[in-house]
């Protein structure tokens, strides 16, 4: 096998790795996001995950959710005055990830880390229940899949929106589900 052949070989394998571990990402473009323009992430890789609930209605397929998040960015923007939807990425009850601000930009989620983190939540209300599987696995799967990028540290800390403003966010069962995770920090 000739040089090329080999190094094709590898990055193939290195990408099919990172795609396991990323859930379905649907872009900004694919669910009809308004264009806007947010600052970059001053603090790369971010050390912070921050979990969040829509407290809204939950989606289960595909044309629901991508409706959902442009009523979030709607409300946000219009309602709100934000540059764009809060989230760096929002996860549907599909079990597909949304793509808000996307890697490496700064949120709106979380004052006093929005500098520093990765703002993540699940379409729905979670007050007395948790999301289900499917968002659960494809939540985790986009944190693991950030760090394989790059864009969340290895060390990262998690935690829910409560833990950084006085809020029920990202509710009672979620929050309850999320402090069983890898690298929850109690201790905010």
């Amino acid at each position: 096998m000739n040089k090329f052949a080999t190094v094709l070989v590898l990055v193939s394998i290195c990408l099919a790795g990172v795609s396991a571990q990323c859930p379905r990402i649907v872009t900004r473009a694919q669910w009809g996001a308004r264009a806007a323009s947010t600052a970059q992430l001053p603090i790369r890789p971010a050390p912070w995950v921050v979990m969040h609930h829509t407290a809204g209605a939950s989606c289960t397929t595909d044309a629901a959710c991508a409706q959902q998040m442009r009523n979030i960015q709607s409300f946000h923007m219009d309602g709100n005055g934000w540059a764009d939807i809060g989230y760096n990425f929002l996860v549907g009850e599909n079990g597909a990830a949304y793509e808000g601000r996307g890697w490496g930009r700064q949120g709106a989620h979380a004052p006093g880390y929005n500098d520093r983190s990765v703002g993540m939540g699940v379409i729905g209300t979670f007050t007395n229940a948790i999301p289900n599987a499917a968002a659960r696995t494809a939540a985790r799967n986009l944190i693991t899949c950030g760090v394989s990028l790059g864009h969340i540290a290895s060390n990262y800390w998690l935690i829910g929106h409560r833990q950084a403003v006085a809020t029920a966010c990202p509710g009672n069962a979620f929050f309850n589900e999320i402090r069983t995770w890898p690298r929850f920090n109690p201790n905010v």
